[in-house]
């Protein structure tokens, strides 16, 4: 069964619902321990009855509040041939995998 996009709105308006498309970027829901990111959305927002919700569709990933997940931790530590923890303080350091594991090698 079709809808027709213009009925469908009407029909929206008349029950006292408003919808509007927002051009977002990229979307991310903060955790305490971690960021929810939703890459490529299509997001929209719908008001019905002064009650404010959104809909949000996506490419959705996660990472650590850190930044860095502990796939990119343990990556560095093998890479530079050093602990977790070391690669751990080099990322928060530096802020770059690669730069980390340049800087980790040459110590």
């Amino acid at each position: 069964m079709k809808i027709n996009p213009r009925q469908l709105e009407r029909a929206m308006r008349q029950m006292g619902m408003q919808m509007a498309h927002i051009d977002a970027e990229e979307v991310i829901i903060k955790t305490a321990d971690k960021e929810i990111v939703i890459s490529n959305p299509e997001v929209s927002k719908v008001n019905l009855m002064g009650q404010e919700t959104f809909q949000i569709t996506g490419d959705v990933s996660e990472r650590s509040k850190e930044g860095f997940s502990e796939e990119d931790v343990e990556m560095v530590a093998e890479q530079a041939g050093v602990s977790r923890q070391e690669a751990k303080a080099m990322l928060d350091q530096t802020k770059d995998i690669a730069d980390a594991i340049v800087r980790l090698k040459k110590e």
